[in-house]
C-alpha cells in the first residue's frame, strides 16, 4: 500500500514539493554560511518525494542552536515551503482519492517550517524500533 500511495503522491504533487526543496538547498548552498540549511532542506527533499513508510522524530541532543537554526531557516525558507504544503494539501483534498494525501501534505507542515533536530526514520519494524532504542524510548 506504501508504494501505491507513494506513486501517486509523486504523480501529484511530491514531485513539485521536491523540486521547491531542491531550489531552497541550492540556494542556500551558494550562500556558504548557511549550508547547513541546504543540507536540511536536500534531507527534507527526499521525505517530500517518497513519504510514506517514513516517519519524523525528535533527537534527542538537540537544543537552542537547533532552536536557533530554525528561526534562520524560516526567514530563508521555511514560510513558502510551508505554504506550498498548505496549498497542495487543499488542492489534495478537492478529490476523494486525494484526501489521504492531503492529510499526508499538512502533516509535513512542521518539519517544513522546523527542520533542524528532526530526523527521518523508516517506520519498517525493525529500522524503527532501533532509532527509537537509540534514543531512549
Amino acid at each position: 500500500m506504501r508504494t501505491v500511495l507513494n506513486v501517486i503522491w509523486l504523480v501529484l504533487s511530491g514531485f513539485w514539493l521536491f523540486l521547491g526543496y531542491v531550489a531552497a538547498g541550492i540556494l542556500l548552498c551558494v550562500l556558504i554560511v548557511t549550508i547547513p540549511w541546504g543540507i536540511a532542506s536536500f534531507r527534507i527533499a527526499a521525505y517530500a518525494l517518497w513519504p510514506f513508510g517514513r516517519t519524523i522524530v525528535e533527537k534527542q541532543n538537540s537544543g537552542v542552536w537547533a532552536f536557533l537554526g530554525n528561526v534562520v531557516w524560516v526567514i530563508l525558507a521555511g514560510w513558502w515551503l510551508a505554504v506550498a504544503h498548505i496549498v497542495s494539501g487543499v488542492l489534495l483534498c478537492l478529490t476523494i482519492i486525494g484526501i489521504p494525501l492531503g492529510i499526508a501534505d499538512f502533516k509535513m507542515v512542521p518539519i517544513s517550517i522546523m527542520p533542524l533536530g528532526k530526523d527521518i526514520v523508516s517506520t519498517h519494524r525493525g529500522e524503527f524500533d532501533e532509532a527509537m532504542a537509540k534514543r531512549g524510548a
